[in-house]
């Protein structure tokens, strides 16, 4: 199976090393497990945190109080098709990505599909487009 890479990390809202969750050793499973990430380092000041990391990106989840619900990140790889394949046999439980062609800032287009974690955050994991 063809892994694709991912390439860069940009948050919804400030920061991409303190992305919300209620519970941080609940959520660890699911980034290893479904979506390939590693542990590279773990606080628990000033409140509990992760950080993961995964080829080029890292990111952060921290029981920092926030929402969840409204926070997330975009990942950038090279192959759209071949994250959804990996994630869904690492069982993501589900057979459909509902594919999109979305335009972003600048007139970016990205080949998208979106994944809600277990624990509430958004992930939209996007291949660029030529136009």
């Amino acid at each position: 199976m063809t892994k694709a890479q991912f390439k860069s990390a940009a948050p919804y809202a400030n920061d991409k090393m303190n992305l919300p969750v209620a519970d941080v050793d609940t959520a660890i499973t699911f980034y290893e497990t479904v979506m390939g990430f590693k542990v590279v380092s773990r606080d628990d000041s000033p409140y509990k945190s992760v950080v993961l990391t995964r080829d080029e990106i890292q990111i952060g989840l921290a029981e920092n109080g926030g929402d969840s619900s409204q926070e997330g990140c975009f990942f950038e790889v090279d192959n759209v098709e071949a994250a959804f394949i990996e994630m869904r046999a690492n069982g993501l439980g589900r057979e459909d990505p509902e594919f999109s062609i979305e335009t972003f800032e600048g007139g970016y287009k990205y080949k998208v599909f979106f994944v809600i974690a277990p624990d509430g955050l958004c992930y939209c994991i996007g291949e660029p487009q030529s136009s």
